[in-house]
């Protein structure tokens, strides 16, 4: 398997960017690790809400943009989610100072590519390209995908 693989997905409405969210939900495993990149209004949170929804857990999906993470309750899947946004950090000690349990959580994090030298070398990266109405999900895998993320994203059955 090489290191890195890559699908390019289109949405054209938010409710269309949450069931693409859903499909990446459902397969969500502890220890996954999703990095979301892409300008203010590209879908982020969008997606988020629809990770959430895909891993049945019923709290509101909003940024955490000034709390910096919010830890959700596992859902229907079992499977807890810590949602983190980026952004505001200016160094990898403040990264280490949230202390966000990469292990036994999914974690999806906003601006990501702000750390991504903390993060698991194994992970899925989401470029949103577009703006609410029209967008462009790129997709990478870096590493190993244990999980099928890649697939359930493409739709593939699992």
């Amino acid at each position: 398997m090489s290191d890195a693989a890559e699908v390019r997905l289109e949405s054209s409405s938010p409710a269309e960017t949450r069931s693409i969210g859903q499909r990446l939900g459902r397969a969500l495993r502890p220890g996954d690790v999703v990095v979301l990149e892409g300008d203010l209004g590209a879908g982020k949170t969008t997606f988020t809400q629809g990770i959430a929804a895909g891993m049945g857990i019923s709290e509101a999906v909003t940024s955490p943009t000034f709390v910096l993470a919010r830890e959700m309750p596992a859902g229907a899947t079992g499977v807890g989610l810590t949602h983190v946004d980026a952004y505001r950090l200016t160094s990898l000690e403040e990264w280490d100072d949230l202390d966000i349990d990469l292990i036994n959580t999914a974690v999806v994090i906003e601006w990501g590519a702000r750390v991504q030298r903390a993060l698991p070398s194994d992970r899925i990266a989401i470029r949103f390209e577009g703006d609410d109405e029209s967008r462009t999900l790129h997709v990478t895998r870096h590493g190993a995908d244990p999980s099928g993320l890649l697939g359930a994203l493409a739709g593939e059955d699992r």
